[in-house]
């Protein structure tokens, strides 16, 4: 199977910045837990313009990484991987399950109490270190395997926005989404017009954020949308939404992302953290994304081929869309994400996002002995 050579260039931008990710929450984990944890945690909870500067992250930059997942999401949809509904078909069945799985184990703990709102948690695929994990097994991975990995994890991304705008948003104050839908509706209107500048874009898109930002929905979304309404043409090099694309790409990865996995794993763990995992909450994300990613995807996966509703690639084994699977369970970035907006209390918080680091570590740790195992035994049945 041939790569182009976006997709490489793609799949080669997140394993990079899915080590970093693991390098600065490492370093972000150790410092909130050194002789300068008070001084630490406190610099990120820190007031900037009537907001943390965690909170200007969150709300602020995490806009421009959704901006992004937009554009991909375009990109794979008129020339990618989901393009051809032939070959959409397996990695979208596959992600379904991988939501619907983990959400409703999640719930059998939770439904009825404080925590049910955290359903979404262990929905989520970490696009950046599920592919980096992919990448350290080197060049025995099969093409198929990338590719059916990274399909599953865009469309699990846009699977967690569909969820953050549904469940997430708080009472909305219609007048401010009208006006940010407004603005968007003129961005179209100017994508009509084959407008391809990318100022008037995104100064409206800066606009639109500022509205949705106070409608009550989450101002995240705004980059989503945005994605949207930048003119794709015929997805050349000239075009808007490539350049865009491209721009964005490393400062995602490379200073948003990081910045986002170091204020949000700021935690001071205390002595008695292993505590907090007898909580229903806690278990239920680890079961959800330790047990329940992997069952989901195989499961659905599994019923799609036998049904005739999808195929397995030639190349690519059940043993190896298990080992996608246990990776699609490294939630980190999404899981945390929706954490924040799931949950009020700290203490909730905080114990969650131990438990998204947990299982996040073990599905990651499974994932790649797993398949390093099973690549391994292919190889040497052909020699």
């Amino acid at each position: 199977m041939k790569l182009t050579k976006t997709f490489n260039s793609f799949f080669n931008n997140e394993k990079s910045g899915g080590l970093l990710l693991l390098f600065v929450t490492i370093c972000s984990l150790y410092f909130a837990n050194s002789a300068y944890s008070h001084e630490y945690v406190a610099f990120w909870h820190k007031d900037l313009g009537g907001h943390s500067i965690t909170h200007w992250i969150n709300d602020g930059l995490m806009t421009i990484f959704f901006l992004l997942i937009g554009l991909e999401l375009e990109r794979e949809i008129y020339h990618g991987e989901l393009s051809n509904i032939k070959n959409a078909s397996l990695p979208i069945i596959a992600a379904i399950g991988g939501m619907i799985i983990p959400a409703g184990i999640f719930l059998a703990l939770n439904y009825g109490t404080a925590t049910q709102n955290g359903a979404g948690i262990p929905m989520a695929t970490d696009i950046a270190f599920a592919i980096g994990i992919l990448s350290l097994l080197g060049n025995k991975v099969p093409a198929s395997l990338k590719v059916f990995l990274t399909a599953l994890a865009v469309i699990d991304d846009l699977g967690a926005i569909l969820v953050i705008a549904i469940f997430y948003t708080s009472s909305i104050v219609f007048m401010n989404l009208a006006i940010a839908l407004v603005i968007w509706l003129l961005l179209f209107v100017l994508n009509r017009m084959k407008i391809h500048n990318l100022l008037p874009y995104l100064i409206g898109g800066a606009i639109m954020w500022y509205f949705m930002l106070n409608s009550g929905v989450h101002a995240t979304i705004t980059g989503v949308i945005l994605a949207f309404v930048i003119p794709f043409g015929d997805g050349g090099k000239k075009t808007s939404s490539y350049r865009l694309q491209h721009f964005l790409h490393k400062p995602v990865s490379f200073i948003i992302l990081p910045l986002f996995a170091i204020a949000n794993t700021c935690i001071a763990i205390e002595s008695d953290w292993h505590e907090g995992l007898n909580h229903p909450n806690t278990f239920g994300i680890i079961l959800g994304l330790l047990v329940g990613k992997p069952l989901g995807i195989i499961l659905f996966s599994s019923i799609g081929v036998t049904a005739g509703l999808c195929a397995l690639p030639k190349n690519l084994k059940w043993a190896h869309i298990l080992g996608a699977g246990m990776l699609g369970g490294i939630g980190f970035t999404m899981s945390i994400f929706i954490t924040i907006l799931a949950f009020k209390d700290p203490e909730t918080i905080v114990f969650s996002k131990i438990a998204i680091l947990i299982a996040s570590l073990l599905s990651g740790f499974f994932g790649f002995f797993y398949l390093k195992y099973t690549l391994s035994k292919k190889q040497n049945l052909k020699s």
